[in-house]
Formats: C-alpha cells, sequence, structure tokens
C-alpha cells in the first residue's frame, strides 16, 4: 500500500484569484494592508528560513527547544495515533515529536496541511525515508477555508499549530479558526497551540529587526509577489521596513513606508493606487500572548487548556488544549 496521499483543495489558479481579491480590498482600505501569507513564495519561504537562523530571532530555537524538553512527557500524556499539523512547512520541529513517538512505537500517520504541495511532498519524501512505520496523508489548503478537509481521524489525533502563527490573525480570525480546529478533536485528542509570550520591547523588537536586514527582504517580498501574480509595478526600492511594538494590542507590527510620493498601477486589476511618505501598508501583526490570555482565547472557542508548557526564561508557550464538552 501506498504510505503517501496527497489531497489538493486549492490550486494555483485558487490562490492567484485570492489575491486578486484581498490585494484590492487591502490597497484600497483607509489604512492600506497586504496580507501576510503573500509573503510566501519560494522567495519568501526561503528568506523566512533565514529569518530563524538570525541571532536576533528567539521565537523558532526556542519553541524548538521547549518541544524537545517536552516531547516525552507531551506524548505519553496524549498517545496520539495520528498528528495533523496546520501550516507543516518543512515539518522541521515535528520530527521531535515523531521521535518521541518512535520510543513507544511510532506514530502511524502524520497529516501535514499546507498550501503549498511541493513543500509536502518534499518533506514527506523525508520523513517516510526517516520513519519506516510511517503513513502520510498531506493536504493542501488554506487553513482559513479548508479545515473540513482534513481526512476523518484514525485514531486519537493530535492537532499542531505552531510557530506562534495564531498571533498573526485579528480576534475574530482566531477564534474562528480555533472554532474549526475544535470540530477536528474527538473525545481524549488535543490541540498543541504555540505562542509567543509578552516580554521586553527591546528583545521583541529586535527579532524583527534584524542587522543583517533579512526581515526587512521578507516584507518587501510581498510586493514583489504582487508584481508578479498581479501584474503591478512596485519598485521595492521606494519602500523601506518598519517594525515596532503596539502595546495598546501587545503584538508586533510590521509596516512598509513609501520613501516618497509616488503611484503604482496593477495592471490585473486595473488598478492605479497613490502613495505618500505619511502612511503606511500594514503587512502584518504578530499578538503576543500570556498563559492567562491564551486560556481566554482557548475559553472562547470552546476549548480548555489541558496542560501549559514555557522554558526557564518564559519565552515561548506551548498550550495543550482538549474540546469542552
Amino acid at each position: 500500500m501506498d504510505r503517501f496521499r496527497l489531497d489538493v483543495h486549492a490550486s494555483e489558479q485558487d490562490i492567484v484569484g485570492n489575491i486578486a481579491e484581498d490585494v484590492r480590498k487591502g490597497l484600497t482600505s483607509a489604512q492600506k494592508y497586504l496580507l501576510p501569507k503573500y509573503f510566501y513564495d519560494e522567495l519568501g519561504s526561503q528568506l523566512f528560513e533565514q529569518i530563524t537562523e538570525q541571532p536576533e530571532y528567539y521565537p523558532t530555537r526556542t519553541e524548538r527547544s521547549l518541544l524537545s524538553s517536552s516531547a516525552r512527557e507531551l506524548m505519553e500524556r496524549v498517545h496520539p495515533r495520528e498528528m495533523v499539523e496546520l501550516g507543516s512547512g518543512s515539518s522541521y520541529k515535528t520530527r521531535v515529536l515523531l521521535d518521541a513517538a518512535s520510543q513507544n512505537g511510532g506514530l502511524p500517520r502524520y497529516v501535514p496541511f499546507d498550501v503549498s504541495p511541493s513543500i509536502i511532498e518534499s518533506s514527506a519524501a523525508a520523513l517516510l525515508n526517516e520513519y519506516p512505520t510511517l503513513d502520510i496523508h498531506g493536504v493542501v489548503g488554506d487553513f482559513e477555508r479548508h479545515l473540513p478537509e482534513v481526512p476523518p481521524a484514525g485514531g486519537r489525533r493530535l492537532v499542531l499549530f505552531l510557530g506562534s502563527t495564531i498571533g498573526n490573525l485579528r480576534l475574530d480570525e482566531r477564534r474562528s479558526l480555533l472554532q474549526q480546529i475544535k470540530l477536528l478533536l474527538d473525545t481524549g485528542d488535543r490541540l498543541l497551540l504555540g505562542v509567543d509570550l509578552v516580554k521586553d520591547v527591546a528583545t521583541l523588537e529586535a527579532a524583527y529587526n534584524d542587522e543583517a536586514g533579512v526581515t526587512a527582504e521578507f516584507n518587501l517580498n510581498v510586493l514583489r509577489v504582487i508584481n508578479k501574480a498581479l501584474g503591478a509595478d512596485f519598485r521595492l526600492e521606494e519602500f523601506r521596513h518598519n517594525a515596532h511594538y503596539n502595546h495598546d494590542e501587545a503584538r508586533i507590527e510590521m509596516h512598509l513606508m513609501p520613501r516618497s510620493h509616488q503611484t503604482v498601477s496593477i495592471k490585473d486589476l486595473d488598478l492605479t493606487i497613490e502613495f505618500t511618505p505619511e502612511e503606511t501598508i500594514h503587512t502584518e501583526n504578530s499578538h503576543k500572548f500570556t498563559r492567562e490570555t491564551t486560556g481566554s482565547l482557548l475559553e472562547e472557542a470552546g476549548l480548555c487548556l489541558d496542560h501549559w508548557y514555557t522554558d526557564p526564561d518564559n519565552m515561548f508557550g506551548l498550550a495543550l488544549a482538549a474540546a469542552r464538552p
């Protein structure tokens, strides 16, 4: 029996259509904005991998270290028969949990869910070689649209939503997504949610303003994506990266700031946009959490906090949650 299956629910044409709709809405709003999911073409994904290697960017290495120290206890607590990972990417951190499961006979099935078929296929090829008892059922889709397409559970399930990706969403979007995730959970199933924690502003802002300028290039890449996808003529050198902490909202905000007054044409939308140096394009939020705000968010979505893991410096949190009866 073939150990790998891939279900595709979002084609490249679907994705381009979504870009057109989202870009028109975002750039004609009073506060111009672009959605952060459009950072991630092939170059954007490479740039993000480089970001995670920068000395200022603590979240990825801290979360992986926390997973490593918690994995054995976590897997013994949940005893999953399958893992579903939302935004699976390269499945780099997933290996920590797969290794822990291997100590108890291995995990029968892994369900990576990502917008990129190529990243699922490449990571699956590596995982199938490394874990000979593992079957993989990949799902290509947008987790805000296609979560109902996750295949029926093959046993007790652990859903992974790591990287503090939840922090990129607005409050209503966070609540809606967690409500959808709840529908994937049966009795005994669990969600493992990664959240970046509130900490000193200097550490937070440095993580999004690395000295090498990789995050700045990553931020600008959204304009490159729109140029390619929609026939726009953004001049990247005419915009600069800005990232700062918003105390009131407990979040890092990323913006692109025009260096001069300019006019941008988006051919495929038949749209012309004026930009002035006094305005910005809001490209990403990265909300920060505490144990208390994480618990409240879960409760609002019909989930409950079952267990809380954090590192010794309280930099990052892993919330293990269950569906409320």
